[in-house]
């Protein structure tokens, strides 16, 4: 309960904010794609939804790194980027009301439609490897590619930082008829337990998995 302050604060701020662009890093799902419009995002607001998809999101990504990398001009998760979604696959099965989007994106090498493709490759392939893990597909709601459109680093070259995947929470599982009820809280200040996760076995075959 020690968030409960600061998360008390997120609906007030959200209001004051309704009418600014909510672009955010983290896939930046909360300003597009489910939260798309203008009309959605103020019923979401006016119900307090989206107050906790944001404070959701903010858990997931302090609880759990959400970014994975890639090799140049490829879809293929290395033993860093497995680690790292086995992490994030643990957080969401503690997590069974949650819905997660998965965003692919590039560096600026290569023309906008090949990059496109391959952002997309890159969100099959970290879909795919969280699904081998136990999260439901139903659960991961969409994928998604910006290609090369929202680079960390704005250089022409090959850039690792760019070449990257970013979970985010999409929305939740049911829609409830009263999104302020003491269930939806309970998400946010519900405990992440880090140490259930079962340790890898040392020298065990990698499994790479990409998305052709």
């Amino acid at each position: 309960m020690r968030n409960l302050i600061r998360f008390a604060m997120v609906p007030a701020a959200l209001v004051a904010l309704a009418g600014c662009d909510m672009t955010r890093e983290a896939g930046a799902g909360l300003d597009r794609g489910t939260f798309g419009d203008a009309t959605m995002n103020n019923m979401l607001i006016q119900s307090g939804e989206l107050s906790y998809m944001v404070a959701l999101t903010e858990k997931f990504a302090a609880d759990v790194q959400n970014t994975v990398n890639f090799e140049f001009d490829s879809a293929v998760l290395d033993a860093e980027a497995q680690e790292i979604l086995r992490r994030q696959a643990h957080w969401i099965k503690q997590f069974p009301e949650i819905r997660f989007r998965v965003y692919g994106h590039t560096d600026l090498v290569g023309s906008n439609a090949y990059n496109k493709s391959l952002g997309q490759r890159r969100a099959n392939a970290v879909v795919a490897y969280l699904a081998s893990q136990g999260v439901s597909r139903a659960r991961l709601e969409a994928v998604a590619s910006f290609g090369e459109t929202r680079p960390l680093v704005y250089t022409e070259g090959p850039e690792r930082a760019n070449r990257r995947t970013v979970t985010e929470v999409s929305g939740l599982v049911a829609r409830r008829p009263a999104p302020l009820d003491g269930k939806y809280a309970e998400l946010i200040y519900r405990e992440y337990v880090a140490s259930a996760i079962p340790p890898h076995p040392v020298g065990a075959p990698a499994l790479n998995v990409s998305g052709e």
